[in-house]
């Protein structure tokens, strides 16, 4: 039996999936998810559970080196913006319009993850990134500049 991290089996295997600049979108109960996409459902009542929670969980088993957001997220949701920024201090981060959100950015993800959450603009993207320290430290091995400052 698994003893910590993430037990539901279908995330915590698509997790294992991912790769660098690959894209998880964790969304609200009402994000519109297209047929063809590896939907993770995990929604079971309003706020169970929470995006916060689901999007914590996840943070833990992946490296992200982005996040993005619809636009209106920062002006009309600044709770969330702000523990977004908190949480991913070390991220880029980026906007998009609302409708790109529901569109194109769902058919880019790899995986998307439904929550129960009922926030509004509540349906974020991570964007995974490399343990830089372990990927680019080995003898001999030079760091690209953009990832010098995280050695």
């Amino acid at each position: 039996m698994k003893r910590n991290g993430i037990l539901n089996a279908e995330l915590s295997g698509a997790l294992g999936t991912l790769g660098h600049t690959d894209l998880i979108l964790i969304v609200d109960a009402g994000f519109p998810i297209p047929r063809d996409a590896h939907r993770i459902d995990l929604a079971i009542a309003p706020n169970l559970p929470d995006l916060r929670q689901v999007i914590s969980l996840i943070a833990e088993e992946i490296i992200v080196e982005g996040v993005v957001r619809a636009d209106d997220v920062p002006s009309n949701n600044p709770r969330l913006d702000d523990w977004l920024k908190e949480r991913f201090a070390d991220a880029e981060f980026t906007t998009r319009p609302h409708a790109e959100v529901l569109g194109e950015l769902a058919k880019q993800a790899k995986v998307i993850v439904r929550t129960g959450a009922f926030e509004p603009w509540g349906n974020i993207g991570l964007f995974c990134g490399v343990d830089v320290p372990r990927w680019f430290g080995g003898d001999g091995v030079i760091a690209p500049d953009y990832y010098a400052s995280k050695l």
